[in-house]
């Protein structure tokens, strides 16, 4: 089910467009103001953005501006502003699309359909795919965010592509020496602690007990395994 989040300060409106949305089988959330917009779309995970441009708080400007530049996903502008201007500079600062008031759901429909279909044939997968979830464990592909029970977690570059590695590959047992070499040996020159301190790290960070790690075990003399 994709997932749509619509920040608008005019309920009705808001109401209208989630109704259409969930007869066609998406999953809608709805946020009146612009700094709670934003902060939604920056933590969620939505597949498509609809956003007004006059808002409390934050105006849909700043809201498609900072959401285009930590996230890939379609942004269509449902604004009363008509005026060239308006359609310009919320195309130039990262909108997909534009759509004056009053509007017609179906055209509104038609557009998110046809955005969603770019966006997974330009990233060649589904948006869906992004997220790798793991018992309460959250990684974000798409924003780069990882999240332990719904609290984000901040790592460093390196931390995050380590860990990424071993969610991406699931109960296989990678040595120091192969970690070492996938994700330090081209940028590094240094000794194989390197591996074992990061990893101490990233326990630090997401285990609830890190000398009884749930997520990455250590099998004595021979390498690390992501348990699923």
């Amino acid at each position: 089910m994709k997932s749509v989040l619509i920040v608008e300060d005019d309920l009705n409106i808001a109401e209208m467009e989630r109704d259409y949305l969930q007869l066609n089988g998406y999953k809608v959330d709805i946020v009146m103001d612009g700094e709670a917009g934003l902060q939604k779309a920056l933590t969620g995970v939505y597949d498509i953005l609809i956003v007004d441009l006059m808002l409390p708080q934050k105006d849909g400007f700043t809201i498609i501006k900072e959401v285009r530049r930590k996230l890939e996903i379609p942004i269509i502008v449902l604004s009363a502003r008509s005026e060239d201007i308006d359609k310009i500079k919320g195309l130039d600062y990262g909108a997909d699309d534009y759509l004056t008031k009053p509007f017609s759901p179906a055209e509104l429909m038609a557009r998110i359909k046809s955005h969603l279909n770019r966006y997974e044939r330009l990233t060649g997968r589904n948006s869906a795919l992004e997220i790798i979830n793991y018992r309460g464990l959250e990684i974000n592909t798409a924003a780069h965010k990882v999240y332990v029970n719904g609290k984000e977690v901040q790592l460093t570059a390196k931390e995050y592509e380590l860990l990424l590695f071993f969610a991406s590959n699931p109960n296989l047992v990678f040595s120091k020496e192969h970690l070492f070499d996938k994700l330090w040996s081209a940028e590094y020159y240094g000794d194989l602690a390197t591996v074992a301190v990061h990893i101490q790290k990233i326990r630090k960070k997401i285990e609830k007990d890190p000398a009884n790690p749930e997520y990455i075990e250590t099998l004595w003399g021979t390498g690390y395994r992501f348990n699923s």
